[in-house]
């Protein structure tokens, strides 16, 4: 057996040994837990155990809080550093870390020994937060199959395997096929229009195999910009295609993610029959705000109707101007985010890639973090400890002298990184033994990295997502609750986890803000106001078709999961036949019938948003709602920074995590029901559209 001195994974008296831990720490490390945490869950199962919160719910936590902890390393690495040798380590133990919490969830001598503490008299006597940890477990448990007969519970535990080991393919499969993608160019003429730094990093991408001209790849730094600005309509249409169609039978067959996704759906089908549910959907709902399925398509449906007049106003502009201005009698879809950025670039006499400009990263850094300083009265300081690459940062945040929390800081694209951006927790606030362990996380992005010796520079909408992902981080960071099961993240209704992130995207928006994270990167001068003025001018540009994008997603999403019945693998043109659906419902843009959208819909098909894609919309009325606060607070003054609302936002949502509902916390801070005008505001859409 490994002791836990020679394995760097096992070392849990600081933040992880990223210059130690290698792939093949992975299994030994895992096993030890394992066994470790199973002996402990076998002891406490027992009748001699007191179903006491001391006796049991402590070691109950402690038992998994290493397991989840370590294993959350291993998952990192799969997600920042995809070398064949990370990927294989991590599969390998996936099924036996999926099989252990599955068995766990069923646990008989537990479930009842949480279901005897419900029942006691010490359970009245326990504070509220402890008693929602309870009261959560047994729902868990009962979500987890622990009250199903014996005969079905094995099936059960194949499913949770099954599953996990098919998110993992389709996330593979994806970045796989991302990477395979390669468009060589050599006429120079081609790269009209290209931004210089594209152009550059292209250059170089090209050097680095030994070849000539410019590679572009489908990784959104490469790929966004040519879809922006390559005046080249093939350039834009080859890389239309092959990002369309990555993860499909349109592809090498082994990265085909029709099949996992059939099979993944018809289990999730297959396990919310088994617990007592019509649907994937209803089973989803049970542990967010919503009610129901059919509350969510309401809301959604609601959106729609009032989004939709204005996406059919922004697309006949579009087309207006693509037929009158750039000849394009029929505009095709690779010709939609050209044309876009054309018609922006006129009406507002600006282009995103000269917003870009202002943005070098370490200035914006020092913005974001003057935020947070300024709301909260914290401090983010530098920290030094090991990371898995050099580009990667290690941040430290103090409040009084006292560190609060950490966080590695992870914002260049990389060939083995998923896409995407995303906070995780690393570890979570908790006492252990009787010694306070403050929280830590990750964020990450895929930003475009330096090249030469430039610094980085940021879209607008670059700094947009950085400012959400610190959202998530300060979500978990600035917690003040100690027990790790309803710790920062943890325990929040996943419908309302968006709100602290949606909630920080509205100060990018801010003169005050803005300005003073803004540099140009050659003349050091800062954002023009008749630029920013312009910026926000330009802010709801789209806004229509923006929305009704994402509620095709979420509509598609949510059906996907309720209106299907799955009794074998769905074939993927059922997928596809719903998608159009929808498209027909919502959507102002149709694309091609050999786009396959849902073979890379990671969120929900190897991410955590599976019936649940609808959180960032439901969410995104209580962030603007809370946001509004802040509005009201800065009404009259030079800035929307204030302290006392941050400070208020920050005890009755940030600090409490999930130790109460998230509806709870919304009244508490904002003395009221949430209210959607805010949200439509912020969106350009409060004119009459009947």
């Amino acid at each position: 057996m490994t002791s836990p001195t020679s394995n760097p994974l096992l070392d849990f008296t600081g933040l992880t040994h990223f210059d130690k831990i290698a792939p093949d720490h992975v299994e030994p490390a895992i096993q030890y837990l394992l066994e470790d945490a199973q002996r402990t869950i076998d002891a406490l199962a027992q009748a001699g155990t007191p179903a006491t919160w001391d006796d049991f719910v402590i070691p109950m936590t402690e038992a998994t809080e290493h397991l989840g902890r370590a294993w959350g390393v291993v998952g990192h690495m799969h997600s920042v550093m995809d070398t064949p040798e990370w990927r294989t380590a991590y599969n390998k133990l996936l099924p036996e870390i999926s099989r252990f919490f599955a068995e766990l969830g069923q646990n008989q001598g537990v479930y009842e020994k949480f279901h005897a503490l419900a029942k006691s008299t010490e359970y009245a006597r326990l504070n509220g937060v402890r008693q929602r940890i309870i009261d959560h477990e047994l729902r868990d448990f009962r979500l987890s199959g622990a009250e199903l007969p014996d005969e079905q519970k094995p099936r059960f535990k194949e499913i949770q395997e099954a599953l996990s080991s098919l998110a993992a393919g389709f996330s593979e499969n994806l970045l796989d096929s991302t990477n395979a993608f390669a468009e060589y160019v050599t006429d120079e003429a081609e790269l009209a229009g290209l931004p210089e730094d594209v152009i550059h990093a292209a250059r170089a991408a090209a050097e680095k195999e030994g070849k000539d001209g410019w590679k572009f790849t489908l990784h959104m730094p490469s790929y966004l910009p040519v879809m922006q600005y390559a005046d080249s309509a093939r350039l834009r249409e080859t890389m239309y295609r092959a990002y369309a169609t990555r993860a499909s039978e349109h592809g090498d067959g082994k990265w085909d993610n029709g099949p996992l996704m059939g099979k993944i759906l018809a289990l999730r089908a297959e396990e919310a029959r088994m617990l007592g549910f019509e649907s994937y959907a209803e089973l989803s709902v049970v542990p967010k705000m919503a009610d129901s399925p059919a509350q969510v398509l309401a809301f959604l449906n609601d959106l729609a109707h009032k989004a939709k007049p204005f996406a059919e106003r922004d697309l006949a502009e579009l087309k207006a101007f693509a037929d009158e201005q750039l000849g394009m009698r029929e505009m095709n879809p690779w010709d939609v985010a050209y044309a876009s950025e054309k018609l922006r670039e006129a009406r507002y006499a600006f282009s995103e890639n000269e917003v870009r400009q202002y943005f070098p990263e370490p200035k914006v850094l020092d913005g974001l973090f003057g935020v947070i300083e300024s709301l909260y009265g914290v401090s983010l300081k530098r920290d030094s400890a090991p990371t898995w690459d050099p580009s990667v940062t290690v941040l430290r945040i103090e409040r009084d002298g006292q560190m609060i929390g950490q966080l590695y800081l992870d914002l260049h694209a990389r060939e083995t990184k998923r896409g995407g951006a995303w906070m995780d927790s690393a570890r979570s606030r908790q006492m252990s033994r009787g010694r306070l362990l403050t929280p830590v996380a990750y964020v990450v992005c895929n930003f475009s990295p330096p090249v030469g010796d430039k610094p980085a520079t940021l879209t607008h909408d670059d700094v947009t997502t950085l400012f959400h992902e610190f959202g998530h981080a300060l979500h978990h960071l600035l917690t003040e609750v100690d027990e790790v099961a309803v710790s920062g993240i943890h325990g929040v209704e996943w419908d309302a986890v968006e709100l602290p992130s949606q909630f920080m995207e509205n100060f990018c928006w801010e003169w005050d803000v803005v300005s003073g994270m803004s540099s140009h990167v050659n003349t050091g001068e800062p954002l023009p106001q008749a630029l920013f003025d312009k910026m926000v001018a330009a802010r709801h540009f789209q806004s229509g078709m923006q929305m009704v994008r994402q509620l095709e997603f979420s509509l598609f999403d949510l059906r996907l999961h309720h209106e299907i019945e799955a009794d074998a693998p769905v074939a993927a043109e059922t997928v596809l036949k719903l998608l159009d659906d929808v498209r027909k419902q919502v959507a102002v843009l149709i694309p091609p019938a050999w786009h396959r959208f849902p073979h890379s819909f990671s969120h929900i098909f190897a991410g955590g948003y599976s019936a649940g894609y609808y959180s960032y919309k439901w969410a995104e009325v209580l962030s603007a709602d809370a946001f509004a606060a802040f509005e009201e607070a800065g009404q009259g003054k030079h800035s929307l920074l204030d302290r006392a609302t941050g400070e208020r936002f920050w005890r009755e949502v940030l600090a409490v995590g999930g130790s109460r509902p998230a509806i709870e916390s919304f009244r508490a801070f904002r003395g009221r029901e949430p209210q959607v005008e805010a949200l439509l505001r912020h969106s350009g859409m409060l004119e009459t559209t009947a």
